[in-house]
């Protein structure tokens, strides 16, 4: 039961880093598409995607940094 504890969180954490990799560059891309098509509002959509990446990111951060707690605490099966 220990080895599937051991295995789940990287896959978990792995998972998370690729969807907010997907999810950034989603995100970008789509921001450069709407500037190509309205470059008069290039400033608003590039506020708006700034302030989305950042969420996405701290999200990538928080799966990061509890990466980092669990290598330090570790918790045990059945206690």
């Amino acid at each position: 039961m220990e080895h599937l504890i051991a295995l789940g969180y990287p896959l978990g954490l792995g998972l998370a880093v690729i969807g907010s990799g997907l999810g950034l560059g989603r995100a970008v891309g789509s921001a450069m598409e709407a500037m190509g098509r309205q470059p008069e509002a290039a400033a608003k959509i590039q506020t708006a995607m700034i302030i989305g990446c950042a969420f996405i990111e701290a999200l990538s951060i928080y799966a990061l940094i509890s990466a980092f707690i669990w290598s330090i605490v570790k918790p045990t099966v059945g206690a």
